[in-house]
């Protein structure tokens, strides 16, 4: 049985939620009105037998007051709150936080599961538990749910945002989520249940994770060490998945609020600003029960809800272990319609009559892509360090299975950098790569920039990178995986430079607390990190954070970085010279790099910057793609040089091909299609992909030549 409240606080509650006072109730009773203060200040408990007088006088049952888990159903009945417009007429055409994320399952995957990962419950030892549901609902399950979340007093909110529909983007993406929920009879529920995590602990107004979730825009209050979230704009991919922007929320406390920790239950709609009879609202609205503490008791607040309601929700969880579970109501994924992820077999049932966002089959396939691709690293133990994380993902229909609950396995989607992680943990690493199989370990400086400007160095954290022979089903090969403390795939970036012919392999880079807490500078490690990462947190780079709490040149240490990286990965895979009778893969052979420009434009007294190494593909478009490393010479000032990308024939003049992208990776800017170098460098790098429609033949029957030419090269 669960623990209920303390009998004064709870007994005040309901006497506010049925609109009593302390001396109505004692009337009632026939007893003084002292007798029921005491009760309210935690000084006396009722005897029993007047136990059944305040079941009668609250118009409950005597259970409910014995167990005192959840709030009596007298009074103010659980409804829609819908904020009310500025008295100012400002306007809101939507919740601009949602705008920056897609409406992707696989973002959503990638934010949700960092924020679980965030509030694990460490003190145990073990791992965070997701689990994701996708489940359609028609017929009778559909309308009984519309019931449940009062379809009929939202319904007059949803018809004035369809009518202005034309004016504003939220309103058409809600329009299409109704229409699509009537028009064909069904309704996609996604449902992300966390466990073993610390759930919505805190007020319902004050600070505190509830008040962070569901009140407010920007605020992150993350838990623990190595957090993966700081901007706190995660929980915004929640209601942007959601075409009718609807999420209910059902949270297992870790902290008891108000003494009770199960089902705490509060639900936020998100739409643009609208007119309904009359009445400006102004977008946000929470279903909850109104909260008698506000003037006119015209705010919801979180409510205690009975297993039959958090069951008609679709919000029940498997046990009482701390966590939340969020349900997006009208889930659909418009990243989907990209024709890659189109499973061209599926039955008709399964969406040969839909646009493709709200494929059942094809959600759950990008959920555990997504995951496995994300936080294989989480979810991978080994020696005295135990997974982070796990996650699962099921599909029903009606609450049938439609695919069963599937685990997803690191060893499975991500073999290889799975069996390095693990050497690393299980200490079995070698120095350098002899044989298949082995996994090699090489120390990479980060050197620390001091705080508020100062020049000089903090110190050095030694990122520890891991380097291991490729196999098929890790995906794209010669990829460098960087993780810091919470083991999210933070960076994916290739290897500028490789020598052409290496075997094929992948690479993990730890940083902070993913290299281990022994390892010197690992919290500063993590901070400056982590204020080097865009609200998406898929990259390293310059921020305004970075700027504000360093200086506007702290992301080159983060490019030093990956020089180190690049270098120490070349080094463990390059392979020893071959004689010149060894013959060369298809694209070497397709590929030609001048050492020399035949055009005498060199200028007078210090050497010019030259190619040094290649590697090139084609792309799916049929564009040569370039990646490219220019050895420097020692020199105060270097002239600027533009890469040049030529067809080679056998006779006549070399066809020039115009580029359609070109960036600087490393070591230079890119200007007008002129590279320029920084000072003091020894080495640059850049990419670049050709323009198809300058290629005067199909790229496959071509050979390239790739010319670095002083100044315009005009």
């Amino acid at each position: 049985m669960e623990t209920g409240e303390e009998f004064g606080p709870w007994l005040a509650r309901q006497l506010r939620l049925a609109g009593k006072s302390q001396a109505e109730l004692a009337e009632e009773l026939g007893l003084t009105r002292a007798a029921v203060s005491a009760w309210i200040t935690k000084r006396s408990v009722p005897r029993p037998t007047v136990m059944t007088e305040i079941a009668k006088a609250l118009g409950t049952d005597l259970g409910t007051v014995h167990t005192r888990t959840t709030d009596t159903q007298a009074g103010l009945p659980v409804t829609w709150y819908h904020r009310p417009g500025y008295h100012d007429g400002g306007r809101d055409g939507g919740n601009a936080a949602a705008f920056a994320f897609d409406a992707d399952v696989q973002v959503l995957a990638r934010e949700t599961c960092q924020n679980s990962l965030d509030e694990r419950l460490a003190e145990n030892g073990r791992p965070v538990r997701v689990r994701y549901t996708i489940h359609e609902l028609t017929g009778g399950m559909l309308d009984a749910f519309r019931k449940a979340i009062l379809w009929d007093d939202l319904h007059p909110h949803y018809s004035s945002v369809s009518q202005a529909a034309s004016h504003q983007k939220v309103g058409r993406v809600v329009d299409a989520g109704v229409r699509d929920m009537f028009e064909k009879g069904r309704l996609v529920l996604l449902r992300i249940d966390d466990y073993n995590a610390s759930g919505l602990t805190g007020d319902d107004y004050d600070d505190g994770k509830f008040a962070a979730v569901v009140r407010r825009q920007l605020e992150s209050l993350k838990s623990g060490r190595g957090a993966g979230g700081s901007y706190g704009l995660g929980k915004a991919t929640l209601w942007a998945t959601s075409a009718l922007g609807m999420v209910l929320i059902n949270s297992t406390l870790s902290v008891p609020h108000e003494g009770r920790t199960e089902r705490r239950v509060i639900g936020r709609l998100e739409l643009p600003w609208r007119s309904v009879d009359g009445q400006a609202y102004a977008g946000p609205a929470w279903l909850g029960r109104p909260d008698p503490d506000s003037p006119g008791a015209q705010v919801a607040r979180s409510w205690w809800a009975d297993e039959e309601t958090v069951a008609s929700l679709h919000l029940t969880r498997d046990s009482d272990e701390p966590g939340t579970s969020f349900l997006i109501v009208g889930a659909h994924d418009v990243a989907s319609l990209d024709q890659s992820t189109v499973d061209l077999d599926a039955d008709e049932e399964d969406g040969a009559d839909d646009d493709g966002t709200r494929d059942v089959r094809a959600m759950h396939r990008r959920l555990v892509e997504a995951l496995g691709r994300d936080f294989w690293a989480a979810m991978t133990g080994g020696g005295n360090r135990l997974p982070l994380l796990e996650t699962s993902v099921r599909t029903l229909r009606n609450g049938e299975v439609v695919i069963e609950e599937e685990k997803v396995d690191p060893t499975v989607t991500q073999p290889s950098r799975t069996r390095a992680l693990r050497a690393f943990y299980e200490g079995t690493t070698v120095d350098r790569l002899t044989e298949a199989g082995q996994v090699a370990l090489r120390t990479v400086p980060l050197k620390l920039p001091l705080a508020g400007g100062r020049r000089g160095t903090l110190g050095t954290h030694q990122a520890m990178l891991l380097v291991t022979d490729a196999e098929d089903a890790d995906g794209v090969p010669n990829q460098v995986h960087s993780l810091r403390g919470n083991r999210m795939t933070i960076k994916k970036s290739g290897v500028a430079g490789l020598p052409l012919g290496v075997n094929a392999f992948q690479a993990v880079l730890l940083t902070g607390h993913a290299a281990g807490d022994s390892v010197p500078f690992t919290e500063e490690a993590e901070d400056f990190l982590r204020a080097a990462e865009p609200p998406e947190h898929d990259r390293w780079g310059q921020t305004e954070e970075l700027t504000l709490r360093w200086s506007h040149t702290a992301h080159h240490r983060i490019s030093r970085l990956t020089t180190e990286v690049n270098a120490a990965v070349k080094e463990l895979v390059a392979k020893p010279k071959r004689s010149a009778g060894e013959g060369g893969t298809k694209l070497r052979k397709a590929l030609t790099v001048p050492r020399k420009t035949a055009a005498p434009r060199r200028p007078a007294g210090a050497g010019l910057p030259e190619l040094d190494a290649l590697e090139a593909s084609i792309g799916e478009a049929g564009e040569w793609q370039i990646t490219a490393e220019v050895k420097l010479p020692r020199a105060d000032e270097l002239p600027s040089m533009t890469p040049t990308v030529l067809l080679d024939v056998r006779s006549g003049s070399r066809p020039r091909l115009d580029w359609a992208e070109l960036v600087a990776v490393d070591g230079c800017e890119v200007e007008d299609g002129v590279l320029r170098f920084s000072p003091g460098g020894r080495r640059a790098v850049f990419k670049g992909s050709t323009d198809v429609t300058s290629h005067p033949v199909r790229t496959a029957l071509t050979r390239l030549v790739l010319e670095l030419r002083a100044g315009k090269g005009e």
